[in-house]
């Protein structure tokens, strides 16, 4: 295994890979480590590093099957509200 060492990294950056970890739980050195191996060792099938949405990586894996159509239920009436006398 390598060390790296990355200078002049922007303030705002740093605070941001901070708070990506922090939300996973990892340490900024294991974000680092994710997010590098992520965009580097990516085969180009990740749709989102292309700047396509959600709806779009979907409709294009749904279109070859002919979509499908989904039946929701009718809704039945609101329950009576509580009251709080």
């Amino acid at each position: 295994m390598g060390t790296l060492t990355i200078r002049n990294l922007d303030d705002s950056v740093k605070q941001k890979l901070r708070e990506r970890a922090a939300v996973r739980g990892v340490s900024m050195e294991e974000e680092a480590r994710s997010v590098l191996a992520k965009s580097v060792l990516s085969d180009g099938s990740d749709h989102n590093s292309q700047g396509v949405t959600l709806y779009t990586a979907i409709r294009h894996l749904v279109e070859p099957y002919g979509g499908f159509d989904i039946e929701l239920p009718e809704r039945g009436p609101a329950r009576t509200p509580p009251k709080f006398d």
